[in-house]
């Protein structure tokens, strides 16, 4: 790359739609360029904070937004790559990369001149002609640099300045020791260990014991696609016991133990809650959410663990009487419970995942994903040929609206590679805005699919392609914002109103509309018969209270550890028994995601205290499908237009609560996501 003075940022979006060029960019370039970037925002929030005219919103809030641009975009393209296409050199310098944004930030959060600005606009508000966009962006300015420390002592700014840069730098470490495992696992089959699974899933496992020089192998990974088939399918029981022990005990063994990280990031969050006046981390987080407080959140959470006990308890005895009638000696186990649930759902509603992947083909899954946003949004996606991407695996397309006219360019990033973290995930290369132009977003999707062997079609269960749905939802989300600010654009809204977008999204996947065109079969092209459609979408309930279980134990430990006061003390496995003990967790069901491993909130605290953000959502998102039910239409016209104007172009203008009651006319009860899990 160029080696000028200027802003390397400059070279890195001279593709069509302001694409970073892909092929000229270096890891070696990017600490220079947030050099660079960093000098010049700092120059230009010194000319804001020294101004000496009286506050405006043009020359503060405005100037903010449009100074943060820069290296906002370069932030997003270099945490881009280091999740989704790393390598040594990039891992080599993320730390220090999140140390130096952290401290930044840090500076401009106390900033005692900026922030009298802010101050002053947010005190005279009234007086100020702001358009409702405009007053939600000042209140959420001022409550920022309050949480940021700005009404602290200058000592007090400076620790939870260190807080803050400790912290960054802690998820970079704690995102890297997973990645590092997941990276260099592999359980090797030989071909007396395959009893059970598809011919398409070990051609996959062949492909990728190949990739990693292990030819005529077959490999299972620790990513959940590989993870999870294996464990539905295989036949062997002590490989099933052996991928599970590995998968759930990532970053809790002696070559990749997270416990002390996990232990530094919680002693700091808890410090830096203090320091704010918070009586605990959870406290600190909630304060910015719909929730507001734990107590709202236990609230939820209690009123579906009680009944998704029951049901999981329900559930276990049968899988027991079912892994009994093979085996008079086998106490089920965590191990087991997918493998014997799966042979359960194929009892009672004739499904094997085996074959009704067959029915879910990539390929088709995108297309069916592309044709409700069309249904319901107008837009097209046209695939996107001559553009310099990141990795060859990663498609381009260009949305438009009904006009022709351009809205976002879209990146897809479906298969799972060594260099990816693990999950699945949105996040966006540029975000939209207005205030120097109509600037259309940048969004990217990444998945971790099993890729197929060469010349086959990539199949996916029903919970990928559910996957594909959600990530996209979310990806519509930051295309269709509308606003002014970038503060508030896209996916720029409360965390537990983040996942309503996407879940929503999920439920056009198993309507039979969408079935009877896209779910073809994989080597005759038939269609999906009318009587598999009614056994899909009667076993939507199956093994819905493990499903509730995993998660909602997974939210409460979030809840809870972040509650915590004790850290020094803390024995994070002895916590997790003890805790799971008291509310009653099953023997054989484990934590979605245990501590050890739990990104969602290590990997960054975007989660923290936050994790039930996702069943808070799954309440939105029930309710506000039956506004499509209630029409008998999926697609209604009417809906659908309120559904786009108020909650997926909306971004966070307004409260969520008053967008969400614009849209739906009153706010939801659990009495639909109860029902939905069979729980009613």
């Amino acid at each position: 790359m160029h080696s000028s003075n200027q802003n390397l940022f400059r070279a890195f979006s001279s593709q069509k739609f302001g694409l970073p060029d892909f092929n000229y960019i270096n890891p070696s370039d990017f600490e220079k360029a947030f050099a660079l970037s960093i000098l010049a925002h700092k120059s230009e929030i010194e000319r804001i904070s020294q101004n000496p005219r009286s506050p405006t919103f043009q020359n503060t809030i405005d100037a903010l937004e449009i100074a943060s641009l820069e290296i906002d975009n370069l932030s997003n393209i270099f945490w881009n790559l280091a999740s989704a296409h790393t390598n040594s050199q990039l891992q080599q310098i993320e730390p220090e990369i999140a140390r130096i944004l952290s401290r930044h930030h840090s500076d401009i959060s106390a900033n005692s001149k900026l922030f009298k600005r802010i101050e002053h606009l947010y005190n005279s508000k009234q007086e100020l002609n702001l358009n409702n966009e405009q007053t939600r962006v000042l209140e959420l300015y001022y409550k920022s640099f309050i949480r940021s420390g700005a009404n602290l002592s200058i000592e007090s700014q400076y620790r939870l300045a260190e807080i803050l840069e400790d912290l960054a730098s802690l998820s970079v470490n704690f995102s890297q020791n997973i990645l590092s495992e997941e990276a260099e696992y592999m359980l090797l089959l030989d071909d007396t260990d395959l009893a059970g699974l598809s011919d398409n899933f070990i051609r996959s496992c062949a492909k990728i014991a190949e990739e990693r020089g292990k030819i005529g192998k077959y490999a299972i990974t620790l990513s959940r696609s590989s993870a999870e088939t294996f464990l539905q399918s295989s036949e062997n029981r002590d490989l099933r016991k052996t991928i599970f022990d590995a998968w759930t005990k990532r970053g809790d063994n002696k070559n990749f133990d997270n416990s002390i990280i996990i232990k530094k990031i919680l002693t700091l969050r808890k410090e830096q809650a203090d320091l704010l006046g918070y009586n605990n981390f959870a406290d600190y987080k909630l304060e910015n959410t719909m929730a507001i407080k734990p107590e709202a959140v236990y609230e939820l959470l209690f009123r579906v663990w009680e009944p998704a006990v029951k049901a999981a308890q329900k559930e276990r005895e049968i899988l027991q009487n079912l892994a009994r009638r093979q085996d008079q000696t086998l106490t089920l186990a965590a191990h087991d419970w997918r493998y014997y649930a799966e042979q359960q759902r194929q009892t009672d509603h004739n499904l094997d995942q085996g074959e009704l992947r067959k029915y879910f083909k990539l390929d088709n899954i995108i297309e069916a994903a592309f044709f409700v946003a069309k249904k319901l949004f107008g837009l097209t996606f046209r695939k996107i040929a001559d553009l310099n991407l990141y990795h060859e695996d990663v498609i381009a397309y260009e949305a438009v609206n009904e006009n022709g006219d351009h809205v976002a360019l879209f990146l897809a990033d479906y298969f799972g590679r060594p260099s990816k973290r693990s999950g699945a995930w949105m996040s966006s290369l540029r975000c939209q805005q207005k205030l120097t132009g109509n600037v259309r977003p940048i969004i990217v999707n990444v998945m971790n699919f099993i890729k197929a062997a060469d010349h086959q079609p990539t199949l996916l269960s029903i919970e990928e392609a559910r996957t594909l749905f959600h990530e996209f939802g979310h990806a519509l989300h930051g295309m269709l914002s509308d606003v002014t600010y970038p503060f508030v654009s896209g996916t720029n809204v409360q965390r537990d109103f983040v996942e309503l977008p996407s879940q929503l999204f999920e439920h056009w996947l198993l309507e039979p509309e969408i079935l009877q065109i896209f779910a073809k079969h994989s080597e005759t092209d038939e269609i999906i018969s009318t009587a598999m459609i009614h056994r899909i979408i009667e076993s939507a309930k199956f093994n819905q209270g493990f499903n509730a279980v995993e998660f909602c134990a997974s939210a409460l430990i979030d809840m809870k550890i972040h509650q915590e006061t004790e850290i020094e003390a803390l024995e994070l496995n002895k916590f997790e028994t003890e805790q799971l003990s008291l509310i009653g967790m099953p023997d054989s069901v484990v934590m979605r995601h245990r501590l050890s491993h739990f990104s969602h909130i290590f990997s960054g605290d975007g989660y923290s205290a936050g994790y039930y953000s996702y069943l808070w959502a799954e309440t939105l998102d029930a309710d506000a499908f039956e506004a499509f039910k209630e029409t008998s239409d999926i697609f209604n016209t009417e809906v659908s237009q309120k559904l786009k104007k108020h909650i997926y172009a909306a971004g966070g203008a307004q409260d969520p609560f008053e967008t969400y009651i614009k849209f739906r006319g009153r706010m939801p009860t659990t009495e639909p996501l109860l029902r939905q899990k069979g729980f009613l």
